[in-house]
């Protein structure tokens, strides 16, 4: 009975660069893992670093709620603080409310862009993915008026005159950072929407990057709804 090869002195597969043996050793470790756990590295990584921005998340969201339960000045209310006068009436969380909406219908058409993706239909699957980038557009720039508002209004984030100074440095830095993490992900979305319109994928013969985008959409859509919860609910 003959003995297997060893990975390092084995010849390099057909049609791959003809490297030296320790270093086709190396590849060759690297590549049991994506073997053993039946997932590409791409989706590997996003995972791995959404897991770690969770961690980020939930000690900004916990150390707002720590402060929150523990300060002696009232803290103000969101009714007020995040109304919009229409029609003679402060309407409370009107914009908040919209601006819901248009995340959560994003993650709906980003959902049927992968699905359009795993079909190979690249014209609906790109214009799905532009209709996420405006709506995500549309988010950023509803949370810039809000901030506007807000700053107009004498808010800072050390101290403003609706109440509780640590107010201001907790919202401007949670839904800031958030804010951050959309205007990525549609700088993402519109490179990887412009790439499928142009057959890029296509003559690959891959469109999984399609789903690792839909990926980190899913997971910014996700924290808002805490971050709405926490902020302008409670």
């Amino acid at each position: 009975m003959s003995t297997p090869m060893p990975s390092h002195l084995a010849p390099p597969a057909p049609g791959t660069p003809d490297l030296p043996a320790g270093l086709r050793g190396l590849v060759a470790d690297w590549s049991s893992d994506q073997s053993a756990f039946k997932v590409s590295w791409g989706k590997a990584m996003m995972w791995i670093f959404l897991l770690s921005d969770t961690f980020v998340f939930s000690c900004f969201l916990i150390a707002y709620m720590t402060v929150r339960m523990t300060t002696t000045v009232p803290w103000p209310n969101p009714s007020e603080v995040f109304a919009l006068h229409i029609g003679g009436a402060d309407v409370p969380l009107v914009l908040i409310a919209i601006m819901t909406f248009v995340l959560i219908t994003s993650s709906g058409t980003m959902a049927m862009a992968v699905n359009f993706a795993y079909r190979r239909d690249r014209a609906r699957c790109a214009a799905l993915m532009f209709a996420t980038v405006l709506f995500g557009a549309t988010f950023v720039g509803m949370q810039a008026f809000e901030w506007t508002k807000l700053i107009s209004e004498g808010v800072r984030p050390w101290g403003n005159p609706m109440g509780a100074a640590q107010f201001g440095s907790a919202f401007f830095m949670i839904t800031g950072f958030h804010g951050l993490h959309v205007s990525c992900g549609v700088i993402y979305l519109l490179v990887v929407a412009l790439r499928v319109l142009r057959g890029r994928y296509e003559r690959l013969g891959d469109y999984q990057i399609v789903e690792i985008a839909g990926l980190y959409w899913h997971f910014v859509d996700l924290v808002w709804v805490f971050i709405f919860a926490f902020f302008y609910l409670w």
